[in-house]
């Protein structure tokens, strides 16, 4: 324990990290369950498509007014109710299932209210690391918080979640809901310091206004939101398309589509294990070059290549630089908010996230069904290849860290 979470994180964080790590797992098992128990009641696809579309369309939509509210009231308190809704919801499904009176829009109503949910849940937990350990930790704390996510979401919440829906369709849900709870009563136990929370009487409009100007006067952050933005725009067009490219492209079928996840998932693991040696030997912003070197790299590799062997290394390696951009990226941000202001802009760079994948899948399907399933990885590619030129010099503003 004191290797993987130092005395100097101090309790609240190790409580924090267990909280998360519980909640996680959850999150992995109705990532797989979610879709599934849709497609058990519908063979529509339009009706199973739109489980993806709930997943996605929370954070775009409510973002940063989860933000304006973590950043104004009690963050531990808005993270306990929004696992509580979460637990409601799961516990509703489960007995409508089990009454036998589960319809697909009950269902899809269910996976909606716990997307909306989680924005909230975690927009609230990305603010918490800065508040419970000193900045030169936040690089450590980090990589624990990403580990969990990487293993848990990730790797192991996916399988287990299928395995419980094939041994009895509810099993997901109470699975989820016990984790669920066990993450409510760990989080219960950590204790905050004030953040300077906004005045009760002010506007809603003014506190979003308020950490959008940060974000574009802020030259670090400012450039790191460009960053996720336009690189997600390359990366949604071409991952939206993944299935059709392993499918067709590598010839690998189902299963092997599979398989490029789980590969992704053990390259983050290494990531995880490397981390630190990484991080005491690489300053953060040129982490984050040699990351988007990799992710352009990425690209190149699969537009050109038909063969497996070549992709699943690929896979491996992007699953490594994932885990190290998010967790650099995390830290960067955090190590430059204000604490007051740890919400909203969070919120921001969610929002640039989930813009970018939005737009570039629609993009994406297009480029694919008109030209060819290769196409929107070499699309993808030159964008990120001239991005990452004309944003080069602006790096430098990324290691303020240093």
């Amino acid at each position: 324990m004191a290797t993987l979470l130092p005395p100097r994180l101090g309790s609240s964080f190790r409580w924090l990290v267990a909280s998360s790590w519980a909640t996680n797992l959850g999150d992995g098992i109705s990532a797989a369950a979610g879709p599934l128990l849709v497609a058990s009641l519908t063979d529509d696809p339009f009706r199973i498509s739109l489980a993806a579309l709930l997943s996605w369309a929370p954070p775009l939509a409510l973002g940063l007014y989860a933000g304006v509210l973590s950043d104004r009231h009690d963050r531990r308190r808005i993270l306990l109710i929004a696992n509580a809704v979460r637990v409601l919801v799961l516990l509703g499904l489960a007995g409508t299932l089990a009454s036998g009176r589960l319809t697909v829009e009950i269902a899809l109503a269910g996976l909606g209210l716990l997307s909306t949910a989680e924005v909230f849940a975690d927009n609230t937990t990305a603010t918490l690391a800065p508040m419970l350990v000193a900045r030169e930790d936040l690089t450590l704390a980090n990589a624990r918080l990403t580990g969990g996510f990487v293993t848990l979401n990730q790797l192991a919440g996916p399988p287990i979640g299928a395995a419980l829906f094939a041994a009895g369709r509810a099993w997901p849900l109470v699975a989820e809901m016990l984790l669920l709870c066990a993450g409510t009563l760990l989080v219960s136990r950590v204790s905050l310091p004030p953040h300077g929370r906004a005045e009760s009487g002010a506007s809603m409009r003014r506190d979003v206004l308020e950490g959008v100007r940060w974000v574009v006067r802020h030259p670090a952050v400012r450039t790191l939101c460009l960053i996720v933005l336009i690189f997600n725009l390359a990366f949604g067009a071409a991952w939206s398309v993944l299935v059709l490219y392993a499918t067709e492209r590598l010839g690998l079928g189902a299963v092997g589509y599979g398989l490029i996840t789980t590969v992704g998932a053990v390259g983050g693991i290494l990531g995880t294990v490397a981390y630190g040696w990484l991080t005491a030997r690489i300053s953060l912003g040129n982490l984050m070059r040699i990351g988007l070197i990799i992710e352009t790299g990425t690209h190149l590799i699969l537009g050109v290549t038909s063969s497996p062997w070549v992709a699943l290394p690929t896979f491996f390696l992007f699953g490594v630089h994932e885990f190290v951009w998010r967790s650099t990226a995390t830290t960067v941000r955090q190590r430059a908010v204000p604490v007051q202001l740890q919400g909203r802009v969070g919120a921001v760079t969610v929002m640039c996230v989930y813009g970018g994948l939005v737009v570039g899948a629609a993009f994406g399907g297009v480029l694919a069904s008109r030209y060819g399933v290769v196409t929107p990885f070499r699309v993808a590619f030159v964008c990120a290849l001239i991005s990452l030129i004309a944003l080069w010099p602006q790096m430098k503003h990324v290691a303020h860290d240093d």
